[in-house]
């Protein structure tokens, strides 16, 4: 049975152990643990983001992590799925679907009014489970939408 909480300080470790997991999932370096459970507490702290951490029974299985930011056009706050993971052997349980829904039910209760993410266009997975929980992938402006990116800094 899965179940999905608002991760606290005392989750912390676990919210790192299972970022680690992503970080490997992904073959990127996977920070030191200290150094990794370090920046889970300041997103904790800083609040504009947060954690929503799965369990697949008693066992930490997977993780949402939650940003806010204020929108000029709305006049509202935005809501942004930064990172979905689910552990190997706990993809196909349903965990991954109630960490969307938890994360939706949270903008909704912090007066977001859109949530939006990125994934992988080749993710196919995660691009069924995002639509059948009503996503859409339609351009938002006149000539599409693009998520674009550079790097500003060393890290």
């Amino acid at each position: 049975m899965s179940r999905v909480i608002i991760a606290g300080p005392d989750q912390a470790a676990d919210v790192a152990r299972l970022v680690a997991r992503f970080h490997e999932h992904l073959g990127k370096p996977v920070p030191a643990p200290g150094e990794l459970e370090d920046r889970v507490r300041r997103i904790m702290d800083g609040g504009d983001g947060e954690f929503l951490l799965g369990y697949d029974g008693e066992e930490p299985a997977g993780f949402a992590q939650l940003r806010w930011r204020w929108a000029l056009w709305t006049g509202a706050f935005d809501g942004w799925l930064e990172d979905l993971f689910v552990s190997e052997h706990h993809r196909g349980s349903g965990l991954g679907r109630a960490l969307v829904e938890a994360t939706a039910e949270r903008a909704r209760e912090r007066g977001c009014v859109r949530l939006e993410l990125d994934v992988d266009g080749d993710n196919e997975p995660a691009l069924a489970l995002y639509r059948s929980l009503g996503f859409s992938d339609e351009p938002k402006g006149r000539g599409g939408t693009l998520l674009m990116g550079i790097k500003v800094g060393a890290r």
